[in-house]
């Protein structure tokens, strides 16, 4: 009967209690009441970081109560009647309750529950008057019970009308000592830092992942913000603590020092998440971490954006087994969504946050939220710019480290780090020895190359053969990966993709990422190969590379649908012309293209198979109709997209099947398939 809080499914001052039913026994009822009220007293041993008072009373009260339900568990059964009133009532405020005592004890929402005392305040005003209210209806002077159980639940009562659950005196100073702080931001005056130091002694925030905590869980709300009164508030509060982070961390600790403060308290979890494959915690399907994990009916788990965009394009199977699903209601993962979260914590990965170079975050905006949150940021990015130009190694490291998040959330944040002038300083710490501040910086760069601004001055700081030399020999594999990313970006621009198919290194960096690389890195080489294809000379440098005899040769030999949708895209792409369709045929790719067209569960993938069906026609048919003619099977393939198909695989598959036809019809009368006229084969869109 107790109503389960789970902090994913519930945002925090939100209470969903649930009325017990009906029809619900008087024993049930009292049983569940009191194991209810056991659980709300059991927080009397954890740690308040404001609002103490008020939920030490509330706490009291409740636990002289439990008292009162013990001694009626074995009484009469003479006033269950007006008994159960009552206490369906306390169970449903002791809900309220439980769940408001969940967030004050909540260790990432520390500053926003303070600033929020008032409000809490009058939430255990109002519940403790619900409590005094609920034993009003009690028959107390007619219950078989002690005198002095009587009294306390008289006690209780009253208390309860009488107390006043104000905000504390020294919540109060802290609370206007933030807002101080905010107004300063607003004029754009940086606040002493011993004032920012004040604020987290008082939350008892000691280090910079305990700040990085409460930064995640803002932006979570303000995510899930629906009124915009609220969003100016929620954005200053997180501009206050990423300040905070930036200033008053960033010189007491290196990455390794917060590693070591993070194991100082649970460290058997912390050692099992290090056991861990971070690559379990991405969709099979995104490739992305999930920031919500679901199971399907065949037990495996994706991230519910990703799969629920699979059955809505009318798949109806599982995308790893093929399986046939009767049931399409995906279940959440809970135990993993914890896993993946403290994961992320410990890595300084925002949580739901996605950095592929193909999808912008969802949690990208354009403005910084309130001008304080706008002031601040400039004042952090001029911070952390000095840091990178000035500081030690393990400064600029962490600066490095700095902008790679703030880069990551919003686009505000990254128009203020190029106005501060970051970039050339982090091109500079591309060629550090150290691995953690080569990928911190080339992680950075390849968030600020999302930003159109940033491009133009990543080039003329010769960015391009920087990011190419790291992308050849970075330190770690992860900030190869980057660099494809970043390169990716850059590609966008139609001059850039002409200098980086220049640079020597750059097609054959991508080939071995791309061959040698965990499937992240195949992803971002892939789509960089197909952000330099939209520049035809870069068509044939990555021929006469042999990138496509690698494709091929990936194509069978990997499992992933996603992946393999990418590598055909990249062939669909070369297939467009007449030496990429030569390239493509040499390989004898045919039976594979096939094989795939006919055995993929992919909608995508197929459609890229009939793409480079269709343009091996036009570019080669007299030699690759006939071989298709052949192949009994392929119409069959062909019939079943005209029917299952998206409009696009459609269309093609119809323009194929007219070219084959024609191919039969020619042959029955006669016709030498070599006399074919080209034009047999352009298809009509």
């Amino acid at each position: 009967m107790i109503s389960k809080s789970n902090e994913f499914a519930r945002r925090v001052l939100n209470f969903p209690a649930i009325r017990p039913c009906e029809s619900v026994s008087f024993s049930t009822l009292l049983t569940s009441l009191i194991n209810l009220s056991h659980t709300i007293c059991s927080f009397k041993s954890k740690t308040f970081f404001t609002n103490k008072k008020n939920t030490r009373v509330s706490i009291h009260l409740i636990e002289t109560l439990v008292v009162f339900l013990e001694e009626i568990r074995n009484g009469s059964s003479r006033f269950e009647v007006s008994l159960s009133l009552c206490l369906s009532e306390l169970h449903f405020i002791f809900q309220k309750i439980h769940f408001l005592l969940e967030d004050c004890v909540r260790d990432d929402s520390r500053l926003l529950m303070l600033m929020k005392s008032d409000k809490i305040s009058s939430h255990f005003r109002e519940l403790m008057r619900g409590i005094a209210l609920a034993l009003d209806v009690l028959p107390l002077s007619e219950l078989d019970i002690a005198l002095e159980v009587k009294e306390m639940v008289e006690f209780v009562r009253k208390q309860a009308l009488k107390t006043g659950f104000e905000v504390e005196k020294d919540d109060r100073i802290s609370m206007r000592r933030i807002l101080r702080i905010i107004h300063q931001f607003e004029h754009g005056i940086g606040p002493e830092l011993s004032d920012l130091k004040r604020v987290l002694e008082y939350l008892e925030i000691r280090s910079g992942n305990e700040c990085n905590k409460e930064v995640k869980f803002l932006e979570n709300e303000i995510v899930q913000e629906c009124e915009k009164r609220d969003l100016g508030f929620l954005s200053s509060l997180m501009a206050f603590m990423i300040y905070c982070r930036c200033s008053v961390f960033l010189n007491l600790e290196s990455s390794r020092n917060t590693t070591s403060l993070q194991q100082s308290g649970g460290g058997s979890s912390r050692e099992m998440i290090k056991c861990l494959n971070p690559d379990d915690f991405r969709c099979p399907i995104s490739l992305e971490i999930m920031s919500d994990p679901v199971i399907i009916s065949t037990g495996h788990t994706y991230d519910r954006c990703s799969i629920l965009k699979w059955f809505k394009s009318g798949n109806h199977t599982c995308p790893k087994t093929g399986e046939r699903l009767i049931c399409v209601d995906p279940v959440p993962n809970h135990a993993l969504k914890r896993i993946i979260k403290q994961y992320c914590q410990e890595n300084g990965i925002l949580f739901g946050e996605s950095d592929s170079p193909n999808r912008e975050s969802t949690r990208s905006s354009s403005g910084a939220g309130s001008p304080a949150a706008e002031q601040a940021m400039k004042l952090v990015a001029n911070f952390l710019v000095q840091k990178l130009l000035e500081g030690t190694s393990e400064e600029k490291n962490k600066a490095a480290y700095e902008v790679r998040l703030l880069t990551k959330t919003r686009i505000s944040n990254r128009s203020c780090l190029v106005e501060a002038d970051a970039i050339p300083p982090l091109l500079n710490l591309l060629s550090s020895i150290y691995p953690e501040a080569q990928d911190n910086a080339i992680a950075g760069l390849m968030n600020l190359s999302k930003f159109c601004r940033s491009k133009k001055i990543i080039v003329e700081n010769g960015g391009l053969t920087l990011i190419v030399d790291v992308l050849k020999k970075g330190i770690k594999m992860e900030s190869r990966q980057h660099a494809a990313g970043a390169l990716f970006y850059l590609t966008s621009v139609e001059e850039y993709r002409k200098m980086i198919g220049r640079i020597p290194e750059a097609i054959p960096g991508l080939m071995e990422l791309l061959q040698n690389g965990p499937n992240r890195a195949k992803k971002n080489a892939l789509v960089t190969f197909l952000g330099l294809l939209m520049y035809q000379e870069n068509h044939w440098r990555v021929l006469s590379a042999g990138l496509v005899l690698l494709l091929v040769n990936l194509l069978t030999s990997c499992e992933r649908e996603d992946l393999i949708s990418d590598l055909l895209a990249v062939l669909a792409t070369l297939a467009e012309k007449l030496d990429g369709a030569m390239a493509i045929i040499s390989a004898d790719t045919l039976p594979i293209i096939i094989d795939i067209l006919g055995s993929s569960n992919s909608r995508t993938a197929k459609e890229y198979c009939v793409s480079i069906l269709l343009s091996l026609c036009i570019n080669e048919g007299a030699d690759v109709v006939p071989l298709l003619v052949k192949n009994t099977s392929l119409m069959m393939f062909l019939y079943s997209l005209l029917a299952d198909g998206t409009s696009r695989s459609s269309k093609k598959a119809s323009s194929l099947i007219r070219i084959l036809h024609a191919f039969n019809e020619k042959s029955s009368s006669g016709s030498r398939a070599s006399t074919i006229p080209q034009e047999q084969f352009v298809h009509v869109w």
